[in-house]
């Protein structure tokens, strides 16, 4: 059953004078990403009174740019990390089960070109089966030549012996975050985006709260909190280094980013409902190729990266790996020319942190969650598989540090997200172009808008643009094309090329510029040069 018997408006009039209020809040978060909003979900449903404002759009960094895996970690299993991959598996589950119009089962294929490879990667994943238990989403099978064939029509055929199949999960990671932030909404928490928080409040050496601006009229908000959370990803050391330098401290970054980049291409070079998993290319990095939404998504990468761009660009030989690689797996050769559309995100790899005085909590090799001298909670690292513990974790932090009171967990772990129907009532897969069935028990309240018949492109209606507007916190064509349709993701040119009558129908709805002329800039940087 769906959150709301219907959706909730948000209205930036009504959202700001909320704003404006003179309020004590128990949890005042900064960060409108997977862990921000999840720290608000959890927050909320335990009965705190809870803000977050987000500098941009929500998700529009880190958390909109994931490979769109939702798994336990298969690598940590070489690592001997079992307790890392319990969690993820299990937070996998949970995840499916919350959102079943945004999170399905996916199965994987990993071919094998030597003999020894289908039995030594076998028995590991059989090992990933037996740590999944109950929560698991299908058997292991080691396939023969045929079968993977059969599994992966466009794998390359030469020198194959066979394969292995397995099971983890994709999602929309875009609209998961919505679906959390119109939840947290929904439990009572005030969430505002494009209001960045310009700098933290301190008193008697501890932090009290925060000062955000409405970048669309550039009025300013005094938030005053029991807690406050840093949730900002790659740049949480901004306000780490704020903090610190309010206390008269020196504080050592903890985020070294990496970026990841990703590939889409047609369907036609992998006709197929499986991924293709290639754990160990030519130079010792993983290799995917995802059906998703229509599409199919070739990557990823992990490079080093010393700023921390909004938009960061691609490396070539990031490009040049991600085509060549795809092309000794499948039978054709992607090019530059078949790109459709290319993203790039920022990972907040967490650096080991030396005693500083701070009280630094290592929860796993994933994230991090510490405070500091004042009371600011920083959390960072994490992949979305895990949100919803990592959001526990923080309130976990929050209690043992005294600024808020404990209330049990727990409570989100079957908390349905907006939107979600029951799992018997999904008949869609996540690979298939987008459309009214992503919005789940939401699709009556899009179709009963107008423009529900006018189709600007496939999966996009106009009134999915008003839906957007109205109910999903969109400000601009960006916020529509990018996040609440994943076009720009998936097909860049056609992205640029609906743009203006997204423009017209959010003017509409909205009443002020959607930013047509930046989405278009935007849009090329989204395709190679």
């Amino acid at each position: 059953m769906s959150l709301a018997a219907s959706p909730l408006s948000t209205g930036r009039a009504a959202l700001l004078e909320r704003l404006a209020q003179p309020e004590t809040y128990d949890l005042a978060i900064i960060g409108g990403g997977a862990t921000g909003l999840g720290v608000a979900v959890d927050a909320a449903a335990r009965g705190f009174k809870v803000v977050l404002v987000e500098s941009h759009d929500f998700a529009k960094g880190t958390s909109s740019r994931a490979t769109k895996l939702v798994h336990g970690g298969v690598r940590y299993l070489a690592q001997g990390n079992i307790a890392l991959v319990r969690e993820a598996l299990h937070e996998r589950t949970t995840l499916l089960h919350n959102a079943p119009h945004l999170a399905q089962p996916l199965a994987f294929v990993m071919p094998s070109y030597r003999l020894l490879d289908t039995p030594f990667y076998g028995v590991g994943l059989k090992m990933y089966d037996a740590l999944a238990g109950k929560a698991g989403l299908g058997a292991t099978e080691f396939l023969s030549r045929s079968s993977t064939v059969k599994c992966l029509p466009t794998v390359r055929q030469q020198g194959l012996k066979g394969g292995v199949k397995y099971w983890d999960g994709q999602f929309d990671d875009a609209r998961l975050a919505l679906a959390l932030a119109r939840t947290a909404a929904a439990k009572g928490a005030l969430l505002v985006n494009y209001c960045p928080a310009r700098e933290l409040l301190h008193e008697d050496g501890k932090v009290t709260g925060l000062v955000c601006e409405d970048v669309e009229t550039g009025t300013r908000h005094t938030l005053r909190a029991k807690c406050v959370v840093n949730a900002t990803g790659p740049w949480v050391d901004l306000f780490r280094q704020q903090d610190a330098e309010a206390l008269g401290r020196p504080v050592k970054p903890m985020v070294a980013p990496s970026q990841g980049v990703h590939v889409v291409v047609d369907r036609d070079f992998l006709p197929s409902d499986h991924a293709l998993l290639v754990p160990k290319t030519a130079d010792g990095r993983v290799l995917f190729a995802v059906p998703w939404l229509g599409k199919v998504i070739l990557g990823t990468t992990d490079t080093p990266r010393h700023d921390l761009a909004r938009e960061p660009l691609p490396f070539p030989e990031e490009l040049d790996f991600i085509l060549t690689e795809a092309g000794r797996y499948l039978t054709r050769q992607p090019t530059l020319a078949d790109v459709r559309s290319m993203w790039v995100g920022l990972r907040p790899l967490v650096k080991p942190q030396d005693d500083d005085g701070e009280n630094t909590k290592k929860i796993s090799r994933e994230h991090t969650v510490m405070s500091s001298r004042s009371g600011l909670v920083t959390v960072t690292g994490g992949k979305w598989t895990t949100y919803r513990a990592m959001a526990e974790d923080v309130l976990s932090e929050c209690f043992a540090i005294g600024r808020l009171p404990h209330r049990p967990g727990g409570v989100t772990a079957r908390l349905p997200l907006a939107g979600a129907p029951a799992e018997t009532a999904v008949h869609h897969r996540m690979n298939q172009v987008q459309g009214l069935h992503s919005y789940g028990t939401d699709a009556p309240a899009v179709a009963a808008l107008p423009g529900a018949d006018e189709w600007l492109a496939d999966g996009l209606s106009e009134a999915m643009v008003r839906f957007a507007a109205r109910f999903e916190y969109a400000r601009t064509v960006e916020d529509v094309l990018a996040r609440r349709s994943r076009l720009l993701f998936l097909d860049a040119r056609k992205a640029a090329e609906v743009a203006p009558r997204v423009a017209a129908l959010l003017e509409q709805e909205l009443g002020r510029d959607a930013g047509l002329d930046s989405f278009r800039l935007l849009a090329a940087q989204y395709l190679p040069g």
